[in-house]
This record gives C-alpha cells, structure tokens and sequence, in this order.
C-alpha cells in the first residue's frame, strides 16, 4: 500500500517537473522574440520616425509572459534568488524539513494572496474584455493580466512537486536512481 502511494507521489512529481521544464524552454525562446522586437522598435522609432503601440506593447507582453510562465521552470531548477547563511551545512534530513516547511508557511499562502488579490481585476477585465488603453495597443489586455493565475499554479504545482520530493527522501524511498537523484537536487540548493 505505502508503495503505491510512493508510486503516486513520484509519478507525479515527476509530471510536474516535466511540464514546467518543457514550459520554462519553450518560453525561454520568448526572450529572442522579445529582445528582436525591441530592436525593430528602436530602429523603427529612432532611425526612421514610425511608431506602432502594438508593437511596443509586444515586448512588454513578451517580457511579462517570460517572468510568469518561466517562475515554475525558475523554482524547478532552484534559481530564484537565496539568502544561505546556514541552510547549506545543514543535513539533508534538515533541509527537507525547511523546505517542506517553508513551502507550506511561506510560499502557499503568499501564492494564494496573489491569486486572491489579483482575482477581482482579472475578473473585470474578462468582464469587459479589456483592450489596451492605447489607440492601435495589442488587443486582448485580459488574456496578459490572467497570466497572474497561471503564475499561481504553477508555482504552486511546483511546490507540491517539491514537497513530494522532499517527503520521498525523508522515508527513504529506496529506488537508488531517483533517491541519488532527490539528494543531489536538496544538496545542490
């Protein structure tokens, strides 16, 4: 029966940790779009007088999508930005506990206070299908802003890979490849 439900738990890490590799690549080419759209704006703009909203727009929805979509591929691969003054010489068995904990008290609701406070305008402009404020903007504005909650979930979907992962090696799940594979992902953070 505990078998069974290892099985689950790594099964579904494992899914979760999947989409949001291949979510953080395919959104990582955003970056070249973004960073060559901003290049045709700028030679538009400056060399030859013309302006287009929605082009400039563009880059600016490139960039948003790139820091929202790519925060799971970010938080899978542990390069958000840390504060280690002590974590790394603790145990491994201590740094499941901190992760698990900090997970549940600290990144849980935070995820939860950004898709709750954020619900209410995503809600209105699906409402009124909000465009953009600018004349010839990109259309669609409330298409962007739900970007929000899908930030939520995936850093959420994420957490509850990381805890997975973290409970799996504090009861010792013995299937060698994917333990030494869960140590060296708590030993690399």
């Amino acid at each position: 029966m505990i078998n069974i439900l290892f099985s689950i738990i790594k099964k579904s890490t494992e899914k979760i940790d999947f989409f949001n590799d291949k979510l953080g690549i395919l959104i990582s080419w955003l970056t070249l779009g973004c960073v060559i759209n901003c290049f045709i704006v700028v030679i538009l703009r400056y060399v030859f007088s013309i302006g287009f909203p929605w082009m400039q727009e563009l880059y600016v929805w490139q960039h948003s999508i790139i820091f929202l979509g790519g925060a799971g591929f970010t938080f899978l691969h542990n390069n958000h930005v840390n504060v280690d003054i002590a974590y790394s010489q603790f145990r491994i068995k201590t740094k499941c506990y901190i992760d698990i904990l900090g997970t549940l008290f600290f990144l849980f609701p935070w995820v939860f206070v950004i898709a709750y406070s954020s619900s209410s305008f995503i809600k209105s402009s699906w409402r009124i299908y909000e465009p953009s404020s600018q004349t010839n903007g990109m259309p669609g504005l409330f298409l962007l802003k739900s970007m929000i909650w899908f930030f939520c979930l995936i850093i959420f979907l994420q957490g509850l890979s990381l805890i997975g992962k973290r409970v799996l090696l504090l009861l010792n799940y013995s299937k060698t490849n994917y333990s030494n594979n869960l140590i060296e992902d708590v030993e690399g953070t």
